[in-house]
């Protein structure tokens, strides 16, 4: 398994372009949110389970733990007031969350392929479905760069 290092500096490769960047600033949070609000929206808690996105944030964050605990604390401290605006955000938009969801997804996708065709490279994805979880916590890495709360490489060095 790559280490935290390698993640950020092989995302970061396709992540130089200033405006691509600034895309990826805004539309991946906005991605990470509207998986969630799927996710909120599949019925399980009819069968006593606890909906969907509370899961995958668990799952996500037992995932960034073991890359980086530093990181893990900030996204948990990102996600856990998240959830619960999500769900409001949800129940507040009744029968029109599935449209809205879907419409502000091909919106911020649609951005990010115009980022990467600035960029001049492909979606880290494209390589690893991985790099969907990697993308939010390269963001919040960069911002604990800008703070001086991570030394760290967040691309390869050129070569």
């Amino acid at each position: 398994m790559r280490n935290i290092d390698q993640w950020l500096a092989e995302y970061g490769d396709s992540h130089r372009n200033p405006t691509n960047k600034a895309i990826h600033y805004v539309a991946v949070p906005i991605i990470a949110v509207d998986m969630l609000g799927f996710a909120h929206l599949v019925p399980v808690q009819s069968i006593g389970l606890p909906p969907l996105s509370w899961v995958a944030v668990a799952a996500a964050l037992a995932f960034y733990a073991r890359l980086s605990p530093r990181l893990a604390l900030g996204m948990t401290l990102l996600a856990l007031p998240m959830l619960p605006l999500l769900d409001a955000g949800l129940a507040a938009l009744g029968s029109m969350a599935l449209p809205v969801l879907i419409a502000v997804f091909a919106l911020a996708w649609f951005a990010q392929f115009i980022g990467h065709a600035l960029e001049g490279k492909k979606p880290s994805f494209f390589a690893d479905l991985q790099f969907l979880l990697i993308g939010p916590l390269w963001l919040l890495a960069d911002v604990y760069a800008h703070l001086g709360l991570w030394s760290q490489p967040l691309r390869k060095a050129a070569a």
